[in-house]
């Protein structure tokens, strides 16, 4: 199997193992959102400020690798008109439950993001994205993609991994991984990988991130840090991701 296959296998197993981020939000939390209680993340902890989302009411909102059934049904409670595009059969199948439950329509698509995204050019009014291209080696095209299918104004919301997590060792304690983390091309860093089955995780520097979206032709709005969520670096308060608002 491709790198992308194994990821999506891992998550599928994840899932069925009671991952956090693949548990589907109850029928009482989507009510909730309808009354305008509400609140979604990018990266573990901090909640996304409402401000960044604007009124969603009749928006084409595309949720990109962000199934799982807890941001998209949201999102279509405050009125918006969504597609989830996960790898991931399991989180989409969490997209579909939700949906059927709670009598709304979304479009649930199947691919793979490291490839041409299977949308019209400037079709969406905000792409929802939170963490996940640490499952993919290369995001620069992605960013491009996202400017692409985005219309003139459009936002982009995402949450981005900055490296940390994979220069140190497990205990967070020590610096002894040098970067790029790559499996593809270091056979110690795949065999590490497959013993804490974690799929296949790439390192990502700041430059291809935030750098990355400059380049594809975003313009940045607003960002803010976040930690893991739990560890050592968690708990010394070291932020291992950012936001990112950016507008086309």
């Amino acid at each position: 199997m491709n790198y992308q296959d194994i990821n999506a296998a891992t998550i599928d197993r994840w899932i069925e193992e009671g991952w956090e981020w693949g548990k589907p939000i109850s029928h009482e939390v989507f009510l909730q959102a309808k009354e305008g209680n509400w609140d979604v993340v990018l990266t573990p902890t901090k909640n996304v400020p409402h401000h960044w989302f604007g009124n969603l009411k009749g928006k084409k909102v595309l949720g990109l690798a962000s199934g799982g059934g807890q941001q998209m049904p949201i999102f279509a409670a405050l009125g918006a008109e969504c597609t989830v595009l996960d790898y991931s059969e399991k989180q989409l199948e969490s997209e579909k439950l939700v949906s059927e439950r709670e009598g709304y329509d979304i479009r649930i698509v199947r691919a793979d993001m490291t490839k041409r995204l299977p949308f019209e050019d400037e079709e969406f009014d905000l792409i929802f994205h939170p963490v996940s291209n640490c499952y993919v080696k290369e995001v620069k095209p992605i960013w491009k993609e996202c400017f692409r299918v985005l219309k003139k104004g459009g936002s982009l919301l995402s949450g981005v991994d900055y490296y940390i997590n994979y220069i140190v060792d497990l205990e967070e304690k020590e610096i002894v991984n040098a970067l790029p983390f790559d499996p593809l091309t270091n056979e110690a860093y795949r065999k590490m990988l497959e013993e804490e089955d974690d799929g296949m995780q790439f390192s990502h520097t700041l430059e291809e991130q935030l750098g990355g979206q400059l380049e594809a032709g975003f313009t940045l709005l607003e960002l803010f840090e976040d930690t893991n969520g739990f560890g050592r670096l968690h708990d010394m308060n070291i932020p291992a991701y950012l936001a990112l608002r950016v507008r086309k």
